[in-house]
């Protein structure tokens, strides 16, 4: 029997007293540099009045603080809009370029009562509706290109300067910069913000990024100089796996895009009188070497502390040995032959303008945490091993005193030997290593890489003369700054673990795109790693605008035919295809994904006609609907020794891509495609019946993988017949199960909706014994042996075998430490066993439906006994807990946040004393809510 023993408001100075918070500008908090025309703006309302809601807002946008002080915007005010929506579409006049926006927000109660202003909020724009016109420059690139496969070719960051004199008084100082490579500004001698890898990684053949600065409070009387540093990066350094299999000009697996970075920078002055003056880059700019004679994304960086050039960027600095520098075009052609797995073709290596600059939409990459080193170990061969005690990607901070010309190696690895040696074998042909030339000051040094980022807990120093503090070293955490949005814990510590692993390895991926590893050669963002992690990700942190960026590097890869490719950006071609069933369907899950995580549709509208592309190109390929070998054979990737036929695997996903297409449809009232959509599913359906399902109700093919995908995906859709097949599911795993084994055979695709499926037939029990058992293969089983972050292989290491599994070769193919593809079970922890998932897109309506598994559920260990869990939606915060408390009862609590309501699913008695408890449903409103199940 569920008893309410109270509905707790915290009481506010009035009980009506209610603000307008968390306002956002496309998914970012008072952003830098927006080229978007109609915007979409977005807010919060807080207050502790149960069932507080809105029912109208008005929203007013200005070109100053003082335009907006009243009630009113120069730009847009939308007056008094009946309305409950708390994210709006910009409405009002044409909005200019290179201007500070102000807005603030006002909302309605369902009383009628109005809230104050929100605080106000100012976000600067781009170039709207235009590119940056600068001139890309560069310095004399005469170094011949570089044909040497087997040699590593690492070629120095260029300094640029330029110093700019005005005879007016500046008001506002705007500057766009951009490059072929990755960069650092700096202006009077200071880097300008704390960005890493700008303008970050596309296709530069149809698209690159600019970043937009506010340099107004950096400035400096009438002259001030701006600098830059720009490196190879993903443009012409080492990219993927290119010097492994042997892929680009000359197979070095370098100079993917081009052979020269270059630079752009263009600043808009706006003086005291209201002109404006651009300076752009050009030939007058001055160019040199500095202290870093390497630097490669993948490879590392190399300093030498005693070439330093000082005050490089500040004004009066003597550059007079420093060359000028030339347009970027000035260097010339440069054609070669560019080779891969499916073309060998020649093509354009020098400087090509992109033909779309745009500004960059997302959160950079950025340090966002410092990790000191727990220990140092001091090994056999003088090497000293420093550990974080947590797998990161990222950069160190050295500190050191050393003799001038002192050399200090740098080596990096996720994971040690059993002898504590570093263990770098997976690395394939990332070299990972720094290296720091000390300059001899007697008061210390201080270092970090720039151009660089490796995945590694462990870092080897070799060069010292003295055994060194923990404080030498220090790990600094790397991502795109994407603002965490939740966490989880539960009465089992390991299970707590696993979501902790989770969000750890989204943070070592999380670099510019989604990357599938961070510490080898590849670090490519593919899309079926990314499709599968989508939802959860999304629980994770506020991944929206992050993915605005990266939906676009897939577009922009497309195939002619209208696939989506593998990864994106896709560098160098690889695999059985171009494109592949499950990795492909990306375009279409993704948007999906974050459109139900967010509310927003503009990530299906603006990539419709993309996305039906795909669909046709899709249909077309297998016009009966049958299942066809879509593309490179992926599959069930990494599955244990129990694979499913490329066929099958792609009848489930052109359901489940179908499916989600006619809701996208639907949300668009485009009813026919709907409709369509619709139409193929159920033959997909129908031809699943005639070709895969038995009369006993079992599937064929018969690997678990197969039960589940039919399940997830849409074919199953009578309630007996889903219950039948996830009992043929346990019945499986249950056979392959053991005193040391778990029984799960599921790869990339089957082990993400592997608990729910289990869940929603009838099996949680077997589902929570899953995700508690420390047994292999098993996420607890990495817990047990001390992951920090999930494995991309179930076997990435064995208590058995080591590292190099049961054949001992798996280190030089592939075993990634930090791979996020099976860290998705942390969707099925939120949604399913703390119970927060969206009832509607956006979470205006909240599905709250936890699970509570028997108490003999783990035969390793205490059932899960309590779980905690909150999500930070677009709403606010939603918080949620339950527990066994005394004689068995349930206790549940729930926060809900203003402006939603939620649907409470839980059992009318108490779930540990009846075997099949019925469930009663009932809706809750916005406040604090418990509830006691007896």
């Amino acid at each position: 029997m569920i008893f309410r023993l109270a509905l707790i408001p915290i009481l506010a100075t009035s009980l009506n007293a209610f603000t307008v918070t968390g306002l956002q500008v496309e998914h970012q908090s008072n952003p830098v540099g927006l080229d978007d025309s109609h915007p979409r703006f977005q807010w919060q309302i807080a207050g502790e009045t149960p069932g507080l809601s809105q029912s109208a807002y008005q929203i007013v946008v200005g070109t100053s603080a003082e335009s907006i002080s009243g009630d009113s915007g120069d730009l847009w005010d939308s007056g008094k809009v009946a309305s409950s929506a708390s994210h709006v579409t910009y409405a009002g006049k044409d909005l200019p370029s290179t201007a500070y926006i102000f807005w603030k927000v006002r909302t309605w109660n369902t009383s009628d009562e109005v809230s104050p202003w929100s605080e106000t909020q100012k976000y600067i724009t781009a170039l709207i509706g235009s590119d940056p016109t600068a001139p890309w420059i560069s310095f004399k690139d005469d170094i011949p290109f570089h044909k040497e496969a087997k040699k590593l070719h690492l070629p120095a960051p260029r300094y640029y300067r330029k110093s700019v004199k005005t005879d007016r008084k500046i008001t506002k100082a705007i500057a766009y910069a951009s490059a072929l490579g990755i960069y650092e500004l700096h202006l009077n001698g200071k880097r300008v913000g704390d960005t890493y890898f700008a303008p970050g990684w596309t296709n530069y053949h149809k698209r690159a990024y600019y970043n937009t600065y506010d340099l107004t409070s950096q400035l400096q009387g009438n002259t001030n100089t701006l600098g830059a540093i720009v490196a190879d990066g993903w443009y012409a350094g080492y990219v993927a796996y290119g010097k492994l299999v042997g892929y680009g000009p000359y197979k070095t697996g370098r100079n993917t895009y081009g052979k020269t970075p270059a630079l752009m920078v263009q600043l808009e002055l706006t003086y005291d009188d209201g002109s404006k003056e651009t300076v752009t880059t050009d030939p007058t700019w001055k160019v040199t070497t500095g202290p870093e004679y390497e630097a490669d994304f993948l490879m590392g960086e190399s300093y030498d502390a005693r070439k330093e050039l000082g005050a490089w960027s500040t004004n009066g600095y003597d550059d007079s040995a420093w060359q000028s520098a030339i347009l970027a075009k000035d260097n010339g052609s440069h054609k070669h032959v560019f080779i891969d797995r499916f073309s060998k073709e020649e093509k354009e290596f020098g400087f090509v303008k992109p033909p779309v600059l745009q500004a960059y939409p997302a959160q950079p990459v950025r340090i966002t945490e410092e990790l000191p080193s727990k220990s140092v170990t001091k090994r056999e061969d003088g090497k000293y091993i420093f550990d974080l005690g947590q797998n990161i990607a990222g950069l160190i901070r050295l500190k050191v005193t050393g003799e001038s010309g002192q050399k200090l190696t740098i080596r990096y690895g996720e994971v040690l030997h059993p002898d504590g040696r570093l263990m770098t074998e997976n690395l394939r042909q990332a070299r990972s290593t720094d290296t720091y030339i000390c300059k001899g000051d007697p008061k210390g040094e201080t270092w970090t890489p720039r151009f660089t980022s490796h995945g590694f807990r462990y870092i080897e120093v070799s060069g010292l003369t003295e055994k060194p503090s923990t404080s030498m070293v220090t790990g600094l955490v790397m991502h795109s700054d994407t603002p965490f949005s939740s966490g989880f814990e539960c009465s089992d510590p390991s299970v707590t673990q696993v979501y902790k692993n989770a969000v750890w390895t989204q943070r070592g991926n999380w670099i510019d795109l989604p990357t599938d590893c961070p510490q080898r050669d590849e670090r490519m963002g593919w899309t079926g790693d990314a499709q599968i992690y989508a939802a959860s990700a999304a629980y994770h942190a506020d991944v929206a605008a992050f993915f605005k960026k990266w939906l676009r590097e897939l577009e922009d890869d497309m195939t002619p035919e209208g696939y989506y490719p593998s990864y994106a950006p896709y560098p160098v071609g690889h695999g059985g295809a171009i494109h592949g069933t499950a990795w492909s369907d990306a375009g279409i899950i993704v948007p999906h994904s974050i459109w139900k995580a967010t509310g927003n549709p503009d990530f299906f509208v603006n990539h419709w006609p993309a996305m039906t592309q795909y669909m046709e190109a899709r249909k077309k390929h297998d016009p009966e609907l049958q299942g066809t070998a879509f593309g490179a054979p992926w599959g069930d990737w990494l599955n244990v020794n129990d694979p499913t036929p490329h066929e099958y695997v792609d009848l489930c996903y052109f359901a489940l891509v179908c499916k989600q297409m006619a809701a996208m449809a639907e949300a668009q009232s485009l009813n026919n495609e709907a409709q369509k959509y619709t139409d193929w599913l159920e033959t997909l359906r129908k031809n699943f019946r005639a070709n895969h399902l038995q009369a006993d109700g079992s599937i064929k093919p018969t690997s678990q993988s197969a039960y589940v995908l039919a399940l997830d995906c849409g074919l199953l859709t009578d309630e007996q017949e889903r219950k039948t097949a996830g009992a043929h599911l346990a019945k499986h795993l249950q056979s392959k199960s053991g005193p040391t084994n778990t029984g799960m055979t599921t790869g990339f695709l089957g082990t993400k909706p592997l608990l729910p499926v289990l869940t929603d037939t009838g099996n949680l029990d077997l589902a929570v014994k899953l995700i508690q058992s420390r047994k292999f293969p098993s996420w607890g089983y990495e817990v047990k042996n001390g992951a920090t972050t999930i494995w991309e292989r179930w076997n990435s290491y064995t208590e058995e075998h080591g590292f190099g599994g049961a054949d001992g070769k798996m280190n030089a193919a592939m075993n990634s430490f930090s791979h996020y593809a099976f860290g998705a079970v942390t969707e099925w922890m939120m949604s399913t066993l703390a119970g927060i998932a969206p009832a509607e897109p956006g979470y205006s309506k909240i599905l709250l439906h936890p699970h509570f598994p028997s108490k003999e559920a783990s035969d390793e260990t205490d059932t899960i006994s309590w779980v905690k869990a909150y999500h930070d939606s677009p709403h606010g915060r939603i918080s949620v807990s339950w527990k066994r408390d005394g004689n068995d009862a349930l206790v549940y609590e729930a926060t809900i946040p203003p402006n939603t309501t939620a649907e409470l699913i839980l059992p009318e008695s108490s779930p540990w004393k009846s075997e099949n408890p019925a469930r009663v449903s009932e809706t809750l409103l916005p406040g604090t809510h418990r509830i006691v199940v007896k």
